[in-house]
């Protein structure tokens, strides 16, 4: 048997009532459309966006075993589903004026409170609820986002750049951090991020950081050395590459998307498409907008990006490592209160001597500190110097934190914080 047909991410739409959350006018149109075609491969991490199509669109319910077409119940009406609907926006209405009050006339720790308001959702849709309620963890995470982010918007106009175009992966990391009612501006580069941020024409950027495959971001941790900039949050996005054309798949001669798209999808290219040319672009959505427009041309991209250039899904999930995730960092001026369950980020330059770095992390070791992450890399201004990237539990303002980050200034040539946050979750 020979493999699946492709299926068209843009020819289906099982959405012909109203939209309960209106898209801002500030945000490209981002069309949901679920996906009944193959049958979806098992993940260990939900999509956000599917699941969220799901809890707003849910199933009809199976006829009875009598297969009776009797009217439904007046518990299930369409006059009781609006009265539901009206309290949840008296609902929705209060929180914003409870969160209107807590931010005051300033715009200071909005980005914090973006973090705080997350990492609280995560405890509270993990509590226990009723078993026979069928919507998922995820889903509820996302809906409460969304209207979370509402409220913050109604309060202060949060606006927000990131590592472009539209429909890359960065933009759906800034989406699941900020929400959909931030407004929410591309930028070309890293650099473009942190001089956003840095020259206040926004309150925060967002930028990738680690991937779970291909390790760190040099671009990002190299503007960290050159720019003065705090870590307010971060943010967990699992990466399911898909490929993307409107060419039939025995027909496609080049295969497009950025140098880590195409390194995470490597092994399965080779196998599957192992004529084609593989070749290197600026970004995803860059890659998708070329597929659509060149005979002969695949992208390696999000189904976002599918469904906004139109395009036929011809693999799904076409990544070698199925956990494959990209943590992005918040950037922001300000510092983010302890929520009892943070990390520290710091960047120190110590001298090129032996022994010098077994010190340093001697002094975490004391304290009983758990180090989540070390990452060296050339010195920019130095020869044969190198900087290093350090993440440990804890927060700034904690004792045990203070001191090591005190002692380590002591040793080090240079040292600097980067932020406390708190951790994010992969949900």
């Amino acid at each position: 048997m020979g493999p699946a047909a492709p299926y068209s991410v843009h020819r289906q739409n099982h959405h012909s009532g109203p939209n309960p959350f209106p898209k801002p006018v500030s945000q490209t149109r981002f069309p949901t459309v679920s996906r009944p075609f193959p049958k979806p491969v098992s993940r260990p991490f939900p999509d956000l966006r599917r699941d969220r199509f799901t809890l707003m669109n849910p199933s009809p319910r199976p006829e009875s075993s009598t297969g009776s077409s009797a009217p439904p119940e007046s518990s299930n009406s369409p006059e009781k589903i609006d009265q539901l609907d009206r309290q949840i926006l008296d609902l929705v209405n209060q929180r914003r004026s409870l969160v209107h009050d807590a931010c005051g006339s300033g715009s200071d720790e909005l980005v914090g409170r973006v973090s705080r308001a997350a990492s609280r959702i995560d405890q509270l849709v993990k509590q226990p609820t009723d078993p026979s309620n069928p919507i998922p963890v995820a889903s509820r995470a996302a809906l409460l986002r969304h209207i979370s982010s509402v409220c913050l918007q109604s309060a202060h106009q949060l606006q927000a750049v990131y590592l472009g175009p539209q429909h890359s992966y960065s933009h759906l990391a800034a989406i699941k951090y900020f929400g959909d009612a931030t407004t929410l501006t591309p930028v070309a580069s890293i650099p473009a991020v942190f001089e956003a941020v840095a020259d206040e024409d926004a309150l925060s950027g967002i930028v990738p950081i680690e991937n779970s495959t291909d390790g760190r971001v040099v671009d990002t941790l190299g503007m960290f050395v050159r720019r003065d900039m705090e870590i307010c949050g971060e943010v967990l996005l699992p990466i399911h590459h898909n490929l993307l054309s409107r060419t039939p798949r025995d027909q496609i001669t080049e295969v497009h998307s950025k140098p880590q798209a195409l390194s995470q999808c490597r092994g399965w290219l080779a196998k599957q498409l192992p004529k084609a040319r593989l070749v290197e672009i600026s970004s995803t959505a860059a890659a998708a907008q070329l597929a659509a427009e060149q005979t002969g041309v695949a992208a390696v991209a999000s189904l976002e990006a599918g469904r906004e250039y139109e395009l036929d899904v011809i693999a799904s999930d076409i990544e070698d490592n199925p956990n494959n995730v990209t943590r992005f960092a918040v950037l922001g001026r300000e510092r983010s209160q302890p929520t009892g369950n943070d990390k520290t980020a710091m960047l120190f330059q110590i001298s090129h001597e032996p022994g010098a770095l077994a010190n340093a992390m001697t002094i975490f070791k004391q304290r009983d500190l758990n180090l989540t992450w070390i990452e060296s890399f050339p010195a920019p201004e130095a020869k044969n110097e190198y900087m290093f990237f350090i993440e440990l539990t804890g927060h700034r303002n904690t004792p045990a934190v203070h001191e090591a980050t005190q002692d380590l200034s002591q040793l080090a040539q240079r040292a600097t914080i980067l932020g406390s946050y708190p951790r994010a979750s992969i949900d």
